[in-house]
């Protein structure tokens, strides 16, 4: 298969789904499609980034070894909503090293917190913390936070997902409860 001919077709969720197939668990063809999202142009990292969101989702052990890369990329200015989106996507199934987590948190905060950002990249972002937050009860407090001085200005999604971080977050606390009286 001319992966870079189907990257570059690639125009419907089911094109996606496709490569997605194609690429399975198979690291070789994973790291093909990681090459054009490194080093391709905008338009082919973009749907790159497309279909390692969606294969990271199905066998996101195919991500791991390739985080820090796409956390730098992230870093960069400019980068393209495409990108981050389907970035920010991926590393809510991915498991995030604590070498990383910091650098990601960090991130996922900025993101939050931008309202030139996407919906959909900060309503990722959200889940990303909450993720990190699970072995990093510390961040629970600054996520709830975060998220209750965005609610006013929110959209119904940021809202939607915001009462389900916010759900579990008070529900860990009041499961706390208890064992802090004795």
């Amino acid at each position: 298969m001319d992966i870079e001919k189907e990257i570059r077709a690639v125009r419907s969720k089911e094109q996606v789904v496709k490569l997605v197939k194609w690429v399975g668990r198979d690291k070789k063809r994973f790291e093909q499609l990681m090459k054009y999202f490194l080093q391709g142009e905008e338009q082919i990292a973009k749907k790159s980034a497309w279909i390692i969101g969606h294969s990271a989702e199905l066998y996101p052990e195919l991500v791991s070894p390739w985080l820090k890369q796409m956390i730098k990329i992230m870093g960069k200015p400019g980068v393209h909503g495409a990108l981050k989106r389907n970035v920010v996507r991926l590393l809510q199934f991915a498991e995030i090293p604590r070498s990383l987590q910091g650098s990601v948190a960090n991130l996922c905060f900025e993101l939050i917190s931008s309202f030139d950002e996407p919906i959909a990249v900060r309503t990722f972002s959200m889940t990303v913390l909450a993720n990190i937050a699970e072995e990093e009860p510390e961040l629970r407090k600054e996520l709830e936070i975060v998220v209750r001085q965005m609610l006013p200005y929110a959209t119904p999604a940021f809202r939607a997902r915001a009462k389900k971080i916010l759900k579990n977050t008070v529900m860990e606390k009041l499961a706390l409860l208890p064992e802090q009286i004795y």
